[in-house]
């Protein structure tokens, strides 16, 4: 496929966007269930591309999953459990922020399951995506992979600028140290789970604008949608016949314009 060029990136977004209205109307009128993976390494640029994805999208039916470490209890169950409880039913679409392939690349990194743990998750892994896609899931899995280079450049970012400090952990360090043990976890992982019924789809993300917008684009392409979102809808006249005296408007507290409609350029 020939690259566009010349793009404007907020008017390619805007487009793409109104792109997953649609197709989230065909999903909820034919009843389609939808669970999106996102996997990568950590400041690979998975949480913007969710945002982007579901910011335009009705959030009764597109839900984003991002489940902190297990509990006890969880760890005590069957490793896939706590994450069936938020597949997609009929009109949803599901966005995992990291899912069930934790085992396979964090808690397989950081010594976090056992030897036994981890390999029966290889084996049991695309046996259960198969299950999903035979019950009607549409599963689509994507892999963000950023260069250790602009991985660095984004953690330094995030240790100067206050709104991104939160998304520096000293878990992210950890990995950082540790690049090439990922590497092999990733590479050992495609080698099980990339298969024909549920393959990998690998998203260059070393520039987080194009990355966002393949995905978008990438998504449209999986599902073949058509168009039926409503009709404009005329919206009616207040009706006056039945007059209400409202409450004087200084007996209210507003909250102090400290901006107004002036204050934009």
């Amino acid at each position: 496929m020939t690259s566009k060029t010349n793009v404007n990136y907020h008017k390619e977004l805007v487009r793409l966007q109104r792109e997953l209205v649609k197709l989230q109307s065909w999903v909820k009128k034919k009843g389609l269930k939808v669970a999106i993976i996102f996997e990568g390494r950590d400041a690979a640029g998975k949480g913007g591309t969710i945002k982007r994805v579901s910011e335009a999208l009705n959030p009764r039916f597109c839900k984003i999953v991002a489940l902190d470490k297990p509990t006890e209890k969880e760890d005590t169950q069957w490793y896939f459990q706590r994450y069936v409880t938020h597949l997609p039913a009929a009109g949803e679409i599901i966005l995992f922020d990291r899912s069930w392939y934790n085992r396979a690349g964090v808690e397989r990194v950081m010594d976090f399951c056992s030897e036994e743990e981890y390999q029966e998750f290889l084996r049991c892994c695309p046996e259960f995506e198969n299950m999903l896609i035979r019950s009607g899931i549409i599963l689509i899995k994507y892999w963000f992979s950023v260069s250790p280079e602009v991985q660095k450049r984004r953690f330094e970012e995030r240790t100067l600028l206050p709104r991104k400090r939160w998304k520096l952990s000293e878990m992210d360090l950890k990995g950082r140290e540790k690049w090439h043990e990922y590497s092999k976890a990733k590479d050992v992982m495609f080698a099980h789970t990339d298969t024909k019924i549920s393959p990998w789809n690998v998203i260059d993300s070393d520039h987080k604008k194009s990355a966002r917008l393949n995905c978008i684009s990438h998504i449209l392409s999986q599902i073949e949608y058509e168009n039926v979102l409503p009709e404009p809808i005329e919206i009616p006249e207040i009706d006056e016949t039945n007059h209400y005296a409202r409450t004087p408007i200084d007996e209210q507290k507003f909250v102090p314009k400290v901006y107004t409609k002036d204050s934009f350029e």
